[in-house]
């Protein structure tokens, strides 16, 4: 079974796997906080949006902050 985007993608701008879970999910929540705040409904999981943030270099581990997450 193969992943997109790749392990050692995601690795290259968050070199930790368990710190690019904490991202990742850091960031799905903040994607999801927006768009329920904007009354926008999302078509894309919001973490899906986050895994390609992070994979098209984006978001990194110093980007998502503690301060927007409950």
């Amino acid at each position: 079974m193969m992943l997109y985007p790749a392990m050692n993608k995601l690795t290259a701008n968050v070199p930790n796997r368990y710190l690019l879970v904490n991202v990742v999910a850091r960031r799905a929540r903040q994607i999801a906080q927006e768009a329920e705040d904007l009354g926008e409904k999302i078509d894309v999981k919001p973490v899906t949006l986050a895994i390609k943030e992070v994979a098209e270099g984006r978001i990194t581990a110093s980007d998502v902050t503690i301060e927007n997450v409950e």
